[in-house]
């Protein structure tokens, strides 16, 4: 079943086509060797929205220095399921490019988002929650999320304030081994009641070895317990939601991130193209509209990706593991798989600034997450 969700014509939407055309006219350009589509995530997206510049870029990097001063590097984020990474990194880089819901288990890919003062550039990698696989497609994401150690100039480790043990100790095992600079941020002290006492911890899914019904004592002690576990590392109290301590710890990240002249150009904010983020933005809403085992079930591939002066066009597939979960998603005469598309439309043209025409399909891929081929084909798998 193939539904099609369009968006009608808006003064605002055409106000935006010369704006956009900005964006399209040039294919290709090239900074320090590399090579941008005209379609990556940048800045200039960013202030076409309106949206303000995140405060790191002013706080951190204060004054123009000179060139031998500057400094660029990779910061890879780790860190258990759900413990607020993918919040974090769109924190720092000042606007939403990681996609975050409530369940646990979101982020499958290594994401790049780029942030870049007057004298630092930094390079944060958002991985996939670290977990024992369970099957094919949990290896590939834990491959992600090792790549990115093995690129790291600096590791931010992040947990909360419910995590009393790290689940998978051969990741942290390597973490420890890779000798990288540690950063920890113990993020959600916006939880913590006027006493000082993190009290219990939320319900969470069965991924991490925490005790999340328990009182886990006052911050000073969690603290302390990642201070001792982590010998070496600066550990700060952060809230990625309300952007608590996120200054000081952009600044303790830059310490830690070698001289050298900027990767990206001043406007990027990620080497992933437009369409990667629309695939992503689609997954979110089916994340959000389904419950249980199907957003786990479900990939989400894009064909047509045509950006014009006034409408996007996509063409997108939602992939399910088994012929049952086809018509859960699609849902009675079309309902559900009608009520994702008019959210990520509406979520679409948020992010790409113009309207969007979607067209949605389903189809089985049958365990697809424990095949290889498949795993190859959306990008799991090498």
């Amino acid at each position: 079943m193939r539904v099609s969700i369009r968006s009608l014509p808006s003064s605002q939407h055409l106000s935006k086509a010369l704006a956009l055309s900005c964006l399209l006219c040039c294919t290709i350009r090239r900074t320090q060797g590399f090579a941008f589509s005209s379609n990556c995530a940048s800045r200039q997206n960013n202030c076409r929205r309106g949206r303000p510049s995140p405060a790191t870029a002013v706080d951190v990097g204060r004054g123009s220095r000179a060139a031998e001063d500057f400094r660029t590097g990779y910061v890879t984020i780790v860190g258990s399921p759900n413990v607020g990474k993918s919040t974090l990194m769109n924190n720092m880089i000042g606007d939403r490019l990681s996609i975050v819901t409530p369940k646990a288990g979101t982020t499958r890919h290594r994401i790049t988002g780029i942030m870049t003062g007057d004298d630092f550039q930094m390079i944060y990698q958002d991985t996939p929650g670290v977990l024992t696989p369970a099957y094919m497609l949990h290896e590939g994401m834990m491959n992600f999320v090792q790549e990115a150690m093995g690129d790291a100039d600096a590791i931010l480790f992040v947990t909360d304030l419910f995590e009393t043990e790290f689940a998978n100790t051969q990741i942290f095992e390597r973490m420890l081994a890779a000798g990288k600079p540690i950063v920890v941020a113990v993020n959600k002290v916006d939880l913590l009641p006027s006493d000082g006492k993190s009290g219990d911890g939320p319900e969470r899914p069965g991924l991490l070895a925490a005790s999340t019904q328990k009182e886990v004592g006052s911050l000073k002690d969690v603290l302390g317990k990642w201070e001792e576990r982590l010998p070496g590392a600066t550990v700060l109290p952060i809230s990625a939601l309300e952007g608590i301590n996120t200054v000081d710890l952009a600044g303790e990240l830059k310490k830690h991130i070698p001289e050298g002249p900027p990767l990206f150009g001043t406007d990027v904010m990620s080497d992933k193209p437009q369409r990667f983020f629309a695939a992503e933005i689609i997954r979110e809403q089916i994340f959000g509209s389904f419950s249980q085992e199907i957003p786990y079930s479900c990939e989400v591939l894009l064909g047509k990706f045509k950006e014009r002066m006034v409408e996007t066009v996509i063409d997108a597939t939602i992939v399910v593991s088994q012929e049952s979960q086809k018509g859960m998603v699609i849902g009675k005469k079309g309902a559900k798989i009608k009520e994702v598309g008019i959210k990520a439309r509406v979520a679409l043209e948020e992010h790409l600034g113009t309207r969007v025409n979607l067209r949605l399909n389903v189809k089985v891929d049958k365990n697809w997450r424990r095949k290889k081929t498949s795993l190859k084909e959306y990008g799991y798998m090498s």
